[in-house]
């Protein structure tokens, strides 16, 4: 009992926490207000761990207990900054092989689509402005023009994101009135986003016909009997697919149904492919000029999948509909802004040029063959055996990973760069690299840390290498 007075009048100040050289360095990084925010709840804890004699190492003597206490006050201040700026958003090396990672954001953007960000809609630019009349112009408009070049819509809209379209289409199209849907297409994607439950959001009335696996055009024509029916919805179960005796009518059916009962034909398309990529192993994702051309009436998908830009929810289809959408007072809330139209801007261009394959990283790392990556991860080795101390190397074969809930049955082969370290285990090793300055996020496959260049470019090597070779030797 004597030494806990004496423990607790020891307890340096907050000044003091402050004043310490190691603190004056942080000020910088968090801001005078928050790094005393930060020492005060310290010093708090502190006071509490004391008064329970929880503080282990204390020495009992006054000198002593006074500088082993501001010490430790010091340390904790400084981790407790590292751990807020571990939070903040920072760049990293994907090493997965998953190309649409959604932890990690999704779609990289092109080159063009940086610049267009950083250069063109950084600062001021004409978001709503027209240069040749000096008038108030319409947002989104280039971008908008571009859908309808390559979809062959009538028109087109972009809202922040595709679960956001979905919402604005089935509130302004379906609101109070029956909306038809398959069992088969009740999906939940990431983020526990059901398509039942934006339904009941938009105010439409879902009802389900057909089973999970089987629905016939019958089961839609049943349910138009006795039903104030406006809509009937088709969702692309991009994240899962079922197999076997299964049964789905054509788009051109369902719209031929529709068409004949006076009812619109949304299609909610999720991934967003513009062009045939099955030459890149993606065969069963809908190209949106196929679902235009086969009848559906309006139909929604993203912006930062297989399209490769940043995230956006995109509507295209007929005028009549899409303008309904624009006018909605929903549409203001969801509208995108002048950064996500300038990057969705610059990768549509590569699009209708052709040349989306080479520009849009997305798609690059798709076209990726075997072979490349195979030479590639060969001389990778070469140089980081020259490079690196106390790592070992092997080459496996391995499989890539499309991602971002989009053809979960594609996955593209892969050379996979195998690391072990001696005493070491991969659970460590995947975290060392995970916690680097410049963080490498890999996977573990059969208790192994293994790095696939499938999402790594050519630019990343020399940091990645660098990332190895810094990584201390086992025991050090």
């Amino acid at each position: 009992m004597t030494n806990r007075p004496q423990s607790l009048r020891a307890l340096p100040s907050i000044d003091a926490v402050l004043r310490a050289p190691a603190a004056a360095a942080l000020r910088a990084r968090t801001g005078p207000a928050r790094l005393t925010t930060l020492a005060r709840t310290i010093t708090e804890e502190l006071r509490a761990e004391l008064q329970a004699h929880a503080v282990a190492g204390t020495p009992t003597n006054g000198a002593g207990t006074r500088a082993t206490l501001l010490a430790e006050a010091v340390n904790r201040l400084e981790r407790a900054v590292a751990h807020e700026m571990a939070g903040a958003l920072r760049r990293v090396i994907n090493a997965t092989g998953v190309i649409l990672h959604t932890n990690l954001g999704r779609a990289p953007l092109s080159q063009a689509a940086r610049q267009a960000v950083g250069q063109e809609a950084a600062g001021y630019c004409t978001l709503e402005y027209d240069l040749a009349t000096g008038a108030r112009g319409r947002r989104g408009a280039q971008v908008e023009a571009l859908l309808m070049e390559l979809t062959g819509a009538e028109a087109a809209l972009v809202v922040n994101n595709c679960a956001a379209a979905a919402l604005l289409v089935l509130t302004t199209l379906a609101q109070g009135s029956a909306c038809l849907v398959s069992r088969g297409e009740l999906v939940e994607i990431g983020g526990d986003f059901r398509v039942p439950d934006v339904m009941a959001q938009s105010g439409a009335q879902m009802i389900e016909v057909g089973t999970t696996n089987r629905t016939k055009l019958a089961d839609y024509e049943r349910a138009l009997v006795g039903a104030e029916t406006k809509l009937i919805l088709r969702v692309h179960p991009s994240n899962y697919r079922i197999v076997g005796f299964t049964q789905a009518p054509a788009l051109a059916d369902l719209a031929a149904l529709a068409h004949a009962h006076d009812l619109i034909l949304y299609e909610d398309a999720g991934s967003g492919v513009l062009t045939d990529l099955s030459a890149l192993g993606l065969c069963d994702e809908p190209i949106i000029r196929d679902s235009i051309t086969q009848g559906a009436d309006i139909v929604s998908f993203s912006g930062d999948k297989l399209l490769g830009a940043t995230q956006a929810g995109l509507v295209v289809g007929r005028r009549a509909l899409v303008e309904r959408c624009r006018k909605h007072p929903l549409y203001r809330a969801l509208r995108a802004d002048k950064l996500a139209l300038a990057a969705l801007a610059a990768t549509l261009d590569a699009h209708r040029r052709d040349a989306a394959v080479e520009e849009v990283p997305t798609l690059r790392m798709l076209a990726q063959t075997q072979g490349e990556l195979a030479r590639r991860a060969r001389a990778f080795v070469r140089r980081a055996r020259t490079r690196t101390n106390g790592l070992s190397f092997a080459l496996i074969a391995g499989q890539s990973a499309v991602g971002g809930g989009s053809a979960p049955t594609t996955h593209p082969p892969t050379t996979l760069i195998a690391l072990t370290q001696q005493q070491v285990s991969a659970t460590a090793l995947e975290a060392a690299l995970r916690q680097a300055p410049l963080p490498i996020i890999a996977r573990i496959v059969a208790d192994r840390v293994v790095l696939d260049l499938r999402t790594v470019t050519s630019a990343e090597e020399a940091e990645l290498l660098a990332a190895l070779a810094a990584m201390p030797s086992a025991g050090a």
